[in-house]
């Protein structure tokens, strides 16, 4: 057979690969994967052309095509952590508080330093280059109120051609006067951020009101307006993490009926919003949320560190009415942005609750799943003909212990356990954006780059 000479961007990777092909909390987990053992990836222009088994595609791969062969490793699609918080990459870490109280001493304080644009600039650059060491190629981004730190964050993922959501945080009462807006201004300085970064690359704003502790129902009003004005854009926030939390929104709304009616009342739920944590929702909530199509993000290393209580995976995944859950690492509250270690954690916080969580759902939640929440699934989330090729390779032997155990592993289920749970950045053998293959050397800022509290 006579193969036609490839295009100058095609390319092809060779190796083992899995990606899930639909919901394994509704169809189980057999039925929602697709591995093949021995795969080939083509990717074309930024995406992904075809997949599928290597010696049934490769006869019609176009001449002069090189084929990248991963030996020993996984190809899958790219990591999405769908809660993060890119100020705090700097306390990571700081601990022996609660919520309110670890907000006050660690996150208020460091939040503060981004008022100066190079700051942000270097902790964006950070921050970025550890996200791609860990293989997450998308994230849904908290900035902080600084319009400066927007601008700071989406130029860095400009830069590297990352499909990106951010937005600057909402914030205008009960947090440092140097923190806070006000409910014009805070609309203002969004609005002025979505007209210059809409349409960019592959960036995406997000309506960020940080909670609603810290807005006014004037602010929330204005959140929804923004909302109402550009359906293209995302809202996030967070919801019900602890007692204390809840109990301080019930005096602060007392006329809602709960914690998300806050959120429902001034127009803030819908398919584009995510709200992290979700921990104490009562069945009203739950049932709102499936009813709006709102996400629940599930942040297992955030919620054991501050003392927040376990996930209930019987409610978000009541087979009557289940919610959308994505998965994220919730830097700094949470300890790592391992999506493979975030993974594990999902697993142990499960199994405290008395329930299983699969190998097979975990990586859903860190790919089609978190990209299904953030209404990107379209685009990114799975190896599919058409979808962007944001792309991670595992290394099944990084290490002289997982060396050992994939010797004993027996099937791919196994084998994504063992990447889950002892997976570390050395798994990520390699990074592709777009097709093209980045280098993971991250910059290493000495401690006079940062500004220390």
């Amino acid at each position: 057979m006579q193969r036609t000479p490839a295009s100058t961007s095609t390319v092809a990777l060779r190796g083992a690969a899995l990606t899930m092909l639909d919901d394994p909390f509704t169809v189980g987990d057999e039925a929602a994967m697709r591995y093949e053992a021995d795969a080939l990836v083509v990717i074309e222009d930024g995406r992904i052309a075809a997949f599928g088994d290597y010696r049934t595609l490769a006869p019609d791969l176009p001449e002069g095509v090189p084929v990248t062969h991963h030996r020993d490793a996984l190809i899958v699609p790219g990591f999405i952590d769908a809660h993060v918080h890119y100020p705090q990459t700097q306390i990571i870490g700081a601990g022996g508080k609660r919520l309110i109280d670890w907000l006050n001493q660690y996150t208020f304080a460091a939040e503060q330093q981004f008022a100066d644009r190079e700051h942000a600039d270097l902790v964006a650059e950070i921050f970025l280059d550890a996200c791609l060491s860990h293989g997450t190629t998308t994230a849904s981004v908290y900035c902080t109120v600084h319009p400066q730190s927007v601008d700071a964050f989406f130029t860095a993922a400009e830069a590297r051609g990352l499909r990106m959501n951010a937005g600057k945080t909402l914030m205008d009462r009960h947090a440092p006067a140097a923190l806070l807006d006000t409910a014009q201004s805070g609309y203002d300085e969004s609005r002025a951020l979505i007209e210059r970064w809409r349409g960019r690359g592959r960036l995406g704003y997000t309506v960020t009101p940080r909670f609603a502790i810290t807005s006014t129902p004037e602010q929330l009003e204005l959140a929804g307006t923004l909302l109402a004005e550009n359906p293209d854009a995302w809202c996030q926030t967070h919801i019900s993490e602890q007692r204390d939390e809840v109990a301080w929104i019930a005096e602060l709304f007392p006329s809602r009926l709960d914690y998300l009616d806050v959120y429902d009342h001034y127009g803030l739920l819908g398919p584009r919003t995510l709200l992290g944590h979700g921990i104490l929702l009562t069945e009203r909530e739950w049932q709102r949320c499936h009813d709006s199509g709102t996400s629940i993000v599930h942040c297992p290393t955030s919620n054991a560190f501050l003392g927040s209580g376990l996930f209930d995976w019987s409610m978000a995944k009541k087979p009557d009415r289940p919610v959308s859950v994505a998965l994220a690492t919730d830097v700094g509250g949470g300890t790592t942005l391992s999506m493979l270690a975030t993974m594990a954690a999902a697993h142990q916080i499960a199994q405290l609750g008395g329930h299983a969580l699969s190998a097979a759902k975990s990586f859903y939640l860190a790919t089609r799943g978190s990209a299904k929440a953030l209404q990107l699934d379209d685009r990114i989330g799975s190896i599919a003909p058409g979808l962007e090729a944001d792309l991670v390779v595992l290394d099944l032997a990084h290490s002289p212990l997982t060396r050992l155990r994939m010797k004993h592993c027996q099937t791919i289920d196994e084998v994504l356990f063992m990447l889950m749970t002892m997976g570390d950045d050395r798994a990520i053998r390699e990074v592709y954006i777009t097709g093209a293959p980045l280098s993971l050397g991250a910059r290493q800022a000495s401690q006079s780059d940062l500004v220390v509290a």
